[in-house]
């Protein structure tokens, strides 16, 4: 089965664009999604513009040689251009960024001034961490009615970071993978995803990202995606699941270790237990069943309240995870314990 591949009126010949001209321009060749617009990841992000990060940001350095990091937009910037090579010819959303844990600074003539009296010039700021996302809506299939587009993306987190000693390489998170459209959850695998991927240059983050792209499997992923849909946890099976996945958290280190993991805390599973009723899109059906491409978009969708740092690991696990069930549900795989 091949994924639909719908083409816009007119064939963009992004490859006849000059990388300059699609860092200013390129965003309005995209199309209006005909969804609404949700947060890919909320807890205590906020929204912002690329144009914010370039004009009012400042690029932290290593204290220690003064040498930069690479900036925030320099890592969108870069995954857009990566993005254009491997998918010519499509439409791309414009990034949609979030950004949380605002560092702020101040000029040295400032020193001396009290918070109130601060002029704008004389403020600095720059964000801890960041994520981003971008849609490429010209390449979409649908699951159990629900419309996904192929999606790139990646998250930076200076936390993660020694600033305070000498240039060395420097660490990020990318990934290929979907996006489903009615709730904007993230449909992330492993085989997608770059966990630590470290670069010191331009160039060598550039090389990184095309290796990701270029060896991801589209349908691959998306078969495993669908095949979720064919499977269905009883009332009481869930009502199982959310029971063990609460123990989980607490059991011995020793017992942990011999069962699968499970990265959603105690808050976000109890979510999953209140949208199994309340969800409009994948809560139970009327005789209590829920298939696991719903199960799996409750964890997604739980998981929005994480940290950017910690998103997108959880991402990938909530699928592993959901995969593992699928598995056990036809008399394999490993994840026994939290049906029994």
């Amino acid at each position: 089965m091949e994924l639909q591949v719908i083409m816009p009126r007119q064939e963009l010949q992004l490859s006849q664009v000059s990388l300059d001209v699609r860092k200013d321009s390129a965003f309005n060749l995209s199309q209006k999604p005909l969804f609404k617009l949700k947060p890919f990841i909320e807890a205590n992000t906020i929204d912002i513009e690329i144009q914010h990060l370039k004009q009012d940001c400042v690029i932290p350095v290593f204290s220690k040689d003064n040498e930069r990091t690479i900036a925030h937009q320099e890592f969108i910037e870069l995954a857009q251009e990566c993005a254009y090579e491997v998918f010519p010819n499509h439409i791309f959303d414009a990034p949609e960024i979030r950004v949380s844990h605002q560092i702020k600074g101040r000029t040295p003539s400032a020193i001396n001034k009290s918070v109130k009296e601060l002029l704008d010039h004389e403020k600095t700021i720059y964000y801890e961490r960041m994520a981003f996302i971008m849609r490429i809506p010209s390449i979409t299939e649908t699951i159990n009615g629900n419309e996904i587009a192929l999606t790139i993306g990646g998250v930076r987190a200076y936390n993660q970071e020694n600033l305070y000693s000498k240039k060395s390489f420097e660490k990020f998170k990318f990934f290929i993978g979907f996006q489903n459209l009615v709730c904007c959850n993230m449909c992330v695998s492993s085989d997608g995803y770059v966990e630590d991927l470290r670069a010191d240059s331009y160039i060598g983050m550039r090389a990184k990202l095309l290796e990701v792209l270029y060896a991801y499997q589209a349908e691959n992923h998306f078969n495993s995606l669908k095949q979720l849909s064919y499977e269905n946890l009883t009332e009481h099976q869930f009502a199982q699941l959310i029971g063990k996945s609460r123990l989980y958290n607490y059991l011995p280190k020793k017992d942990k270790l011999e069962i699968p993991e499970l990265l959603l805390n105690d808050g976000q599973i109890t979510t999953v237990a209140k949208d199994y009723y309340h969800d409009e899109s994948f809560c139970r059906n009327d005789n209590g069943d829920i298939n696991l491409w719903s199960v799996f978009n409750l964890f997604t969708q739980a998981n929005k309240s994480s940290y950017i740092d910690t998103f997108l690991d959880r991402n990938v696990n909530a699928f592993e995870f959901s995969s593992g069930l699928a598995k056990t549900l036809n008399g394999g795989g490993d994840y026994h314990w939290f049906l029994s």
